[in-house]
């Protein structure tokens, strides 16, 4: 069954938590979606290193690489005072959206 959660801002970082342990490793595509600069990929089928919530700084964290040989370095994309964060989960795969004041960011999960 698909579905859809808006998380609530207390459940932030620990839903993150929770979507890292279920797809570490997962191959992801990150896109940005910015009002200004139109539609960016930001990385494309690289493995999922870990999504988190850092309250003090008040920021989402997505980082892609650092798992092997041929990633070993992690790349991180910053979304800095998110408005919102959405997870889809199916059993085809899964995505999450954080939007931020002028932007989105959408990242793809696939299965291994």
């Amino acid at each position: 069954m698909a579905e859809t959660q808006t998380v609530d801002r207390a459940d932030w970082a620990s839903a993150l938590e929770r979507l890292t342990a279920r797809h570490a490793g997962d191959e992801v595509t990150i896109e940005l979606l910015d009002e200004t600069y139109g539609d960016l990929n930001k990385a494309a089928h690289m493995p999922l290193s870990s999504v988190m919530y850092d309250p003090r700084d008040d920021t989402v964290v997505i980082g892609v690489g650092g798992t092997s040989s041929r990633y070993p370095v992690t790349l991180r994309h910053f979304v800095a005072h998110p408005t919102g964060i959405d997870i889809y989960e199916s059993h085809a795969g899964a995505a999450l959206r954080v939007t931020a004041e002028d932007a989105s960011t959408i990242v793809t999960f696939y299965h291994r």
